[in-house]
């Protein structure tokens, strides 16, 4: 093999260690032939929602511009359930949304989704199945935010500390051993829970089974509050699962903290 279009580059510490880089040219090259993400129209689909005084109906609306590619697109739909709180899935799923005190959810299923998730005993979504939900900090729905930041936020370790001060269950400080988490900032953080496991995915209504669960999760505002995103695609999907969680992070309304 020639080196015509690499260089050796050599690092280490306390010894030296051989790797191939590229070229600038040819970094550049590949760059260029990557499609990049720009602002493109996916179809709108409303989503009925309920909670603490009633069911609510479907938001309107026709398509939404997101910062994805198109061939990305041509497979996704912009879920709403609430205005400004949405989030991409494959085209043809179903959704709904819940409400309350504690916070906002949305679910989207291949599998039609109703009331049944209100109903005492269920257990949640044990296939393919996206939920992105709002948990509120200044209230109830403080618990599930100490809870996730104990385990990933550590700069955020003394919100955790204080909730665990009322009448609330002792919270674990530290990452799932299996999760693989990518830190975006000290307020966002990507993970990826491995099948069978539990982990922040399983932090969700998605039950552990033969497939990993990714997402992202995310502090805003100054109590804070949390987003958690937990995606869990077929396999002729999974290669939709950057686009969703890219859309999240990206969306201005959800305004990280850093």
């Amino acid at each position: 093999m020639g080196f015509g279009s690499v260089r050796i580059c050599q690092c280490g510490i306390g010894g030296m260690i051989f790797t191939l880089c590229a070229q600038p040219w040819l970094l550049a090259q590949e760059k260029a032939a990557s499609p990049q993400p720009t602002a493109v129209s996916v179809p709108f689909i409303g989503c009925k929602s309920g909670g603490q005084v009633g069911s609510a109906e479907a938001p309107k609306g026709t398509s939404t511009s997101v910062p994805i590619t198109a061939q990305e697109a041509q497979g996704l739909a912009y879920y709403e359930s609430s205005p400004g709180f949405g989030v991409l899935a494959p085209r043809g799923w179903h959704c709904f949304g819940t409400y309350g005190s504690g916070g906002d959810a949305l679910f989207v299923s291949p599998q039609p989704i109703d009331t049944a998730i209100f109903a005492p005993g269920w257990k949640g979504f044990a296939g393919p199945a996206i939920e992105f939900t709002h948990r509120f900090g200044g209230t109830f729905g403080r618990f599930a935010v100490a809870e996730v930041i104990a385990r990933v936020f550590p700069a955020y370790r003394a919100f955790a500390t204080h909730v665990m001060e009322f009448p609330a269950p002792q919270f674990a400080f530290g990452p799932y051993p299996k999760d693989s988490l990518t830190y975006k900032g000290t307020t966002v953080v990507e993970y990826k829970t491995p099948p069978q496991t539990e982990g922040l995915g399983t932090h969700s209504s998605l039950l552990k089974n033969g497939s990993p669960i990714e997402g992202v999760a995310i502090l805003i505002g100054q109590t804070p509050d949390l987003l958690l995103l937990s995606v869990r695609l077929p396999p002729d999907l999974t290669g939709l699962t950057s686009a969703i969680v890219r859309q999240v992070e990206s969306d201005p309304a959800h305004g990280p903290t850093n």
